[in-house]
C-alpha cells in the first residue's frame, strides 16, 4: 500500500497536471489533512472550493483544516457559508459536522435565510438525487458499480456523472503508476485512490465493511 506521503504526492503531481480538476485538490487535501498538515490542506480544500462553490463537503474540511492550523476566524467564516450551502441542498451530514465544528470554537450556526430555506423545502420535495462528493444534483447509477457494501454506497451517494469522472481518473492512476492488477498491492493501491477520490475515508470504509 502506499504511504501517505506517496499519495499526497500522486495527488499533487494530477494537481498540477490538471489544475481545474476539482478532485485532485479536494483528494490532495484529504490526503494532507490526513497527514496533519493543515495548513496546506486548507489551501487545497480553499482551491475545490474555488472551482465547485457547491461541494459541501469540502467547506466542511477546510474548516476542520481551519482550525486545526489555528485560524479559528477564518474558519468560521468558511463554515457559515458551507453550512448554508449544505443546508439548502439537503446535505445534512457535512452541515451537521460544520454545526458542531462551529460550536466547537465558540459559534452557533446560523439562522437561514427565508430564501435558503425555500431551497431546502424545494430540494427536499423535488426527490432529486444529489452526489454526496459533488454536492451537485445528478443521476443516480442503476445499479451498484461493484458488489458488496462499497458497491452499494456508491450507487446510494455518488451520482453517475461523477463515477465516470473516476473511471476517467482511475484511468490516469492506472498509467501514471503503471499497476499491474494481477499484483495485489498494485490492486489495494488502484482502490485507496478510488476511496480517496469518492470520499470514503477510513471511518467510513471500516463501518461499511464492518457492515457487511
Amino acid at each position: 500500500m502506499p504511504t501517505i506521503d506517496d499519495r499526497i504526492l500522486q495527488f499533487e503531481n494530477m494537481a498540477a497536471a490538471d489544475p481545474d480538476n476539482e478532485m485532485a485538490h479536494f483528494s490532495l487535501g484529504n490526503a494532507l489533512l490526513q497527514a496533519g498538515r493543515a495548513a496546506e490542506a486548507a489551501q487545497s480544500f480553499e482551491k475545490c472550493i474555488d472551482i465547485n462553490p457547491e461541494m459541501s463537503k469540502a467547506y466542511q474540511l477546510c474548516g476542520q483544516a481551519m482550525i486545526d492550523a489555528g485560524w479559528a476566524d477564518r474558519a468560521v467564516a468558511i463554515m457559515l457559508k458551507g453550512y448554508e450551502i449544505a443546508r439548502s441542498k439537503g446535505d445534512r451530514m457535512p452541515a451537521d459536522a460544520m454545526a458542531d465544528l462551529l460550536r466547537s470554537v465558540g459559534r452557533e450556526p446560523p439562522e437561514l435565510s427565508k430564501e435558503t430555506e425555500a431551497a431546502a423545502a424545494q430540494s427536499a420535495a423535488s426527490g432529486a438525487f444529489t452526489c454526496q462528493r459533488t454536492g451537485r444534483a445528478g443521476t443516480q447509477l442503476s445499479e451498484p458499480p461493484m458488489r458488496g457494501p462499497i458497491g452499494e454506497w456508491i450507487q446510494q451517494n455518488i451520482a453517475a456523472e461523477t463515477w465516470q469522472q473516476w473511471i476517467g481518473q482511475g484511468t490516469k492512476v492506472i498509467n501514471e503508476l503503471r499497476l499491474d492488477f494481477s499484483r495485489e498491492e498494485d490492486q489495494q493501491m488502484f482502490d485507496q485512490h478510488m476511496y480517496e477520490f469518492l470520499g470514503i475515508d477510513e471511518d467510513l470504509y471500516a463501518k461499511l465493511t464492518n457492515a457487511s
